[in-house]
């Protein structure tokens, strides 16, 4: 895909506030700070967290990686 100017990444996220996580983060204040307390970032990502980086120009050179978007869970 390189000689058509195309990247290729994956994304490796942690806990982000989606519909999938819904029934258990949103509404639940205790669930949602024990989640934020898994991240050393003290918070539970946002979808436009993950994706906006490798959307825009800025990654035009990061082909090839798996990214961690955990916000430092587990350091």
């Amino acid at each position: 895909m390189g000689p058509r100017g195309i990247t290729v990444n994956s994304v490796a996220p942690g806990i982000v506030d989606t519909d999938v996580n819904a029934g258990w983060l949103r509404g639940n204040p205790r669930a949602r700070a024990h989640a934020a307390s898994l991240a050393a970032l003290g918070r539970v990502a946002e979808p436009e967290d993950i994706v906006a980086f490798l959307a825009s120009d800025d990654a035009r050179w990061v082909t090839g990686r798996v990214i961690d978007a955990t916000g430092g869970a587990g350091l």
